[in-house]
């Protein structure tokens, strides 16, 4: 979970999910309400968990997969993503400027 450079304080799970759907690059601290920014490093951890999701239509083109199934993992990828995605935030005072191809 992500914690505060500022206060040092751990953000709860339910905090940092409704801060993620925010169009704002920064990230308001709950405790100190100082505003945070989600590390570079962080964000290509969770651009690459992005890439699950159309897993099973890649899983389609190799086995005969039943649509049916198809929409129904849809869904269920989505929210183990959307539920993963808090523990792979990491926080920064400073907003860094993102580059996916950087080390």
């Amino acid at each position: 979970m992500p914690i505060c450079q500022k206060c040092n304080n751990k953000w709860s799970w339910k905090q940092t999910l409704k801060k993620m759907f925010t169009l704002d690059t920064g990230m308001t601290c709950p405790y100190c309400r100082e505003k945070q920014y989600q590390t570079q490093k962080s964000k290509k951890k969770a651009g690459l968990l992005n890439f699950f999701v159309p897993l099973p239509l890649l899983f389609n083109i190799f086995f005969d997969i039943p649509g049916i199934i198809l929409l129904r993992l849809f869904p269920v990828l989505f929210f183990l993503i959307m539920s993963l995605h808090p523990f792979l935030i990491r926080l920064s005072n400073i907003e860094e400027d993102f580059n996916f191809f950087e080390k």
